[in-house]
């Protein structure tokens, strides 16, 4: 069983580095293709794992516990990298809002100058 287990983890392994490879190059369609096959992988290993109280005591588990430990920090990373897309996507977001709404609109006066418009009329136009 720890065998059938390692092997499912070491795909999960595999998995989880192409993840990765799809979130650096945004291949967002290469990322959700790979979601079910990690899923299913997931739901094997929760079938093949013993209780954590056996995983965490027992020495012949322990080669399928380094492993897992593998599986949760590459998924952490992959966490870690989608966070700072999204920061990045909201940041500029933001900035876009922010400059619409606090910057005055340049347009050319008769002379061909930047000129600012205002929203009210100043004193000369009247």
């Amino acid at each position: 069983m720890s065998e059938q287990a390692l092997s499912v983890s070491d795909q999960l392994v595999q998995l989880l580095a192409l993840e990765f490879e799809a979130l650096k190059s945004q291949d967002l369609d290469r990322f959700e293709s790979l979601q079910p096959g990690k899923n299913v992988l997931l739901a094997q290993l929760a079938e093949l794992c013993p209780s954590s109280e056996d995983l965490q005591q027992l020495p012949e588990w322990e080669a399928l516990r380094e492993k897992l430990i593998e599986c949760r920090d590459l998924h952490r990373r992959n966490a870690v990298l989608i966070e700072r897309k999204l920061d990045t996507i909201r940041g500029a977001l933001h900035s876009l809002r922010v400059g619409d709404s606090g910057s005055p609109v340049e347009v050319y006066d008769r002379l061909g100058q930047v000129a600012r418009f205002s929203r009210g009329r100043g004193y000369q136009e009247v």
